[in-house]
């Protein structure tokens, strides 16, 4: 005597073939939905486990330092190539050397770019010595400026540059320059009048000392 098939409770009776098959299909698809949802929780643990490595793990270098200029021997080589003295800015803790070259051309000049040590201090001053030069040659840093007046700074008299719009591309706001024996120094930049004469007024020894062994 075969069994009898059970009785569905929700049914309450026994279920179709067709109701049978029904239900175990829903029951692998629900089944294998499942499965995928815990794969992809997986795979995200995974690679968020990878990320996790890759940040905390690998070494990371301290920030590159910025890079020391050796003002006093670049100068030292362009006074041999020169066969004359120039002017080094005055090693202080305010200021630093961000650049110092011979640049060649009709006037060979030494520059030396200056900005402050100090973060929270903005702008740069640029010192130019034009070998075999007077002001007549400063124009040509300064978009076609000619000097406008005259101030004395530490016993010396520098001409004064009012740039104005015309330095306004290269971030020039101001500029004084005075002779040193056969050569003009000027000094421009970004810097206030009062910080470039500070600076200005270090150099006048060496000023002093360039026109007197000329």
């Amino acid at each position: 005597m075969s069994k009898a098939p059970p009785v569905n409770a929700e049914l309450g009776r026994p279920e179709t073939p067709e109701e049978t098959a029904t239900r175990k299909a829903e029951f692998s698809r629900a089944y294998r939905a499942s499965q995928t949802v815990r794969g992809l929780v997986a795979a995200l643990i995974a690679t968020l486990a990878i990320v996790a490595v890759i940040v905390f793990a690998v070494p990371r270098g301290e920030p590159a330092s910025p890079r020391t200029i050796d003002v006093e021997r670049i100068a030292a080589d362009v006074e041999s190539t020169m066969g004359s003295p120039v002017i080094v800015p005055v090693d202080d803790d305010f200021w630093r050397v961000n650049a110092a070259e011979l640049t060649s051309g009709a006037t060979v000049v030494w520059d030396v770019t200056l900005a402050p040590e100090s973060e929270n201090e903005r702008g740069f001053v640029k010192l130019a010595q034009a070998f075999d030069a007077d002001s007549s040659w400063a124009p040509q840093r300064l978009n076609g400026i000619a000097p406008t007046d005259t101030t004395r700074i530490g016993g010396l008299e520098w001409d004064v540059y009012s740039l104005g719009d015309a330095g306004a591309k290269q971030n020039l706001t101001y500029a004084i320059g005075t002779q040193a024996g056969d050569d003009y120094v000027l000094l421009y930049g970004s810097r206030s009048a009062a910080s470039t004469a500070e600076l200005a007024e270090s150099l006048v020894p060496q000023i002093r000392e360039l026109s007197e062994s000329s």
